[in-house]
């Protein structure tokens, strides 16, 4: 255990802290001592005990004010953290439905390739079907012009 000394309302004190928590007992003290000096100040002197019971109430008041805001902010961090998960869950959906568009695109891609290839293999056929047949009946008629 470490000791601090301590001077309050003109009085010299010794206090034990845990050890490497000497600065922090001597900077809260420093703030108690103001807030008692400024009651002090602004009361008069009402005696000793009646001015650390107004400190201690209100530095309790301050306590409690501070405690219901940080509930106030967590319940706000968490309202937040819930509308990110939302978000989070509807970007996800979005991308994935975005990604099975872009997967049925590419399949209607690949297929009306195919059919367009087929479709030109079809037009090929039926060119080369259509000019034998022309050159056919060409033939034909020239050997009735002959004969």
């Amino acid at each position: 255990m470490a000791n601090v000394s301590i001077k309050f309302n003109g009085k010299e004190f010794l206090l034990s802290c845990e050890d490497g928590q000497e600065e922090q007992l001597e900077e809260l003290l420093i703030q108690f001592n103001q807030k008692f000096n400024k009651l002090k100040n602004d009361l008069g002197n009402l005696g000793e005990n009646k001015l650390l019971l107004i400190t201690a109430v209100k530095i309790m008041d301050e306590y409690y004010e501070t405690k219901k805001k940080v509930e106030q902010k967590k319940i706000e961090l968490k309202e937040l953290s819930n509308k990110f998960k939302e978000l989070k869950s509807l970007i996800y959906d979005y991308r994935d439905k975005k990604e099975n568009e872009i997967k049925e695109l590419s399949l209607k891609h690949v297929n009306l390739k195919n059919e367009i290839q087929l479709n030109q293999q079809s037009y090929e056929k039926l060119i080369d079907e259509t000019t034998n047949e022309i050159s056919n009946f060409i033939d034909k008629a020239n050997l009735e012009n002959l004969s």
